[in-house]
């Protein structure tokens, strides 16, 4: 009997381990972000953004997703702010600078610093990859790092990020 219980615990951990790794079977990235508390100040940004439709179409898209604790790291009220609807215009600029219109798997990144064009086409991220994980720099010259790479969606990848991406002036990229 514990065999049996074992080696039942075994397939559904692989089960688990392989529709994680294929994208969750048919989830967009707005069902698995919005399946995941971790995630619930992004949705909350996306839908106020009128964003969520977009997001859940065919794609291919790349999202750096921000966890919660990137959003609370914002000077306070920054958030209520950007949620706010006379700044909707704002908010989605921010959220768009989150957004490749491509799938882009960590291992598609070349190594070094490179520029990357987000939805938002008037910004710039520099993206670099080394020894050491992925690093966005966005407009004002942080650095958000990549968390977790590669959550495959049915209509792209999320790559989770431990800062809020800021447009502003183009980062250096070296």
């Amino acid at each position: 009997m514990f065999r049996k219980l074992a080696l039942t615990a075994a397939l559904v951990a692989t089960a688990a381990t392989s529709a994680f790794a294929d994208g969750h079977g048919k989830k967009t990235i707005v069902d698995i972000a919005a399946g995941d508390d971790r995630f619930s100040t992004l949705v909350a940004a996306v839908s106020a953004a009128g964003l969520v439709e977009t997001l859940q179409g065919d794609g291919p898209f790349t999202v750096y997703a921000p966890v919660n604790d990137a959003f609370a790291a914002l000077p306070e009220g920054t958030v209520e702010t950007l949620l706010k609807p006379e700044n909707k215009g704002q908010l989605t600029n921010v959220l768009l600078y989150h957004v490749d219109d491509r799938e882009l798997m960590a291992a598609q990144i070349p190594n070094g610093s490179n520029y990357f064009k987000p939805v938002l086409t008037s910004e710039r991220l520099c993206i670099t990859k080394g020894a050491s994980g992925v690093t966005i720099a966005d407009g004002t010259g942080e650095m958000a790092n990549v968390v977790i790479a590669d959550i495959k969606a049915s209509n792209g990848v999320i790559h989770v990020i431990d800062k809020v991406l800021l447009p502003g002036t183009r980062p250096a990229c070296h």
